[in-house]
């Protein structure tokens, strides 16, 4: 228990402390006024502040290793993902310029039915080539998945 002494020490600790604070706040708001008269002046406005803070942000999270990794992985996937592409469009290109130079004179739908078409030589080389496109690129994104999950 407190003595009488002990707590009339206490209350008039209190009675300054709240004094303080009132005080500390007068002068907060003071100067909160100043830096929005300042702000005024020198043409700044909340439109410019949130974009200011957002460019700061945007570029913090730019420097973040996270995102330079994922940045670095995407790239990289794109990379891949465009070439095994490429690598398709180039191979049915070709296939359809042999199937055109075979069918001399016709069309293809004249010179070949499809099932004939589906068992030749031409389309079943197509067609290993396009599985062993979509089995890289998973294989690719397995590891990518696999790699980051150990990271973390």
């Amino acid at each position: 228990m407190l003595s009488d002494e002990e707590r009339e020490e206490l209350k008039a600790e209190l009675v300054q402390l709240e004094d303080e604070i009132t005080t500390l706040r007068q002068v907060l708001s003071a100067k909160e006024r100043h830096l929005v008269e300042i702000k005024q002046k020198l043409g700044m406005n909340l439109m410019n502040e949130l974009k200011q803070n957002f460019s700061k942000s945007w570029h913090d999270m730019q420097t973040t290793t996270a995102y330079k990794k994922t940045h670095e992985t995407l790239s990289h996937a794109g990379q891949k993902a465009t070439a095994a592409f490429s690598n398709v469009g180039t191979a049915i290109s070709k296939k359809f310029g042999d199937m055109r130079s075979h069918s001399i004179g016709y069309s293809i739908r004249h010179s070949i039915s499809m099932p004939a078409m589906r068992n030749s030589p031409t389309f079943k080389s197509f067609e290993e080539r396009v599985e062993t496109t979509v089995t890289s690129l998973k294989v690719f994104f397995r590891r990518r998945s696999y790699e980051e999950a150990k990271e973390e």
